[in-house]
């Protein structure tokens, strides 16, 4: 990822985080972002202590013009974006214990709000910057296919953002997909799971190796990816 520039949302912890350092470590200039500026500033000064290089932003996804605001600071840095990762998300109560029947207005409101129209605007807005073989990677998980008991309408919101990678994916010609690294212990996963640091080599694969007729509308899970790079 020599000389390439990055955009990383939710970078300043669990998995965001892991692969805004890995990226670094891998050459890229990564401009990173969350809501809360101490904790994304932090991660920038640790990337460039560590040798890397990091412009940190403080960015509210779903706010489209924090989100604008955001790419138009990658854009200036490289010229052109070469890769994008929508990792931003929130759970609304305990891991797994928030069943749609009990599920607030406002859980709802906002899973929707951050984790799917985030997406899109994080999507969206960088379209205008995107290098033309640029990779857009949308961060799931399982949840988002299949029926777990217990997560709400966070899984609701994690299958629109998946739905709006495909239609990215279909509408365009740019390379748009998901990666689902399987259950990574962070704060969101109730910290059961593979370590974030484990699965950041899945997310840089996906922004350079792998296919992209693997990818782009698809879903590439971790058992694939060992697959792909066995």
């Amino acid at each position: 990822m020599d000389g390439q520039t990055a955009v990383v949302t939710g970078a300043s912890r669990g998995i965001g985080e892991a692969v805004a350092h890995a990226f670094a470590e891998a050459g890229a200039h990564v401009v990173i972002c969350a809501r809360d500026s101490d904790a994304i500033e932090a991660v920038a000064e640790e990337i460039e202590d560590a040798g890397g290089r990091a412009t940190a932003t403080r960015a509210d996804v779903r706010d489209e013009f924090d989100v604008e605001r955001l790419m138009e600071t990658a854009a200036e840095i490289g010229g052109e974006i070469d890769c994008v990762v929508a990792n931003a998300a929130v759970y609304h109560g305990e891991t797994g214990s928030t069943p749609l029947t009990e599920e607030s207005y406002a859980a709802f409101d906002d899973h929707m709000r951050t984790n799917a129209r985030g997406t899109f605007a994080t999507v969206r807005e960088s379209f205008p910057h995107l290098a033309e073989d640029a990779r857009v990677l949308v961060a799931s998980g399982s949840v988002a296919r299949e029926p777990y008991p217990g997560y709400g309408s966070y899984a609701v919101s994690k299958a629109a953002a998946e739905a709006i990678a495909r239609g990215f994916g279909a509408d365009t010609e740019r390379v748009v997909g998901v990666v689902d690294p399987g259950q990574v212990a962070t704060e969101l996963s109730g910290e059961r799971g593979h370590d974030p640091e484990d699965v950041a080599a899945q997310f840089i694969w996906a922004a350079t190796e792998a296919p992209a007729e693997l990818l782009d509308g698809e879903v590439v899970d971790r058992k694939q990816w060992r697959k792909e790079t066995r």
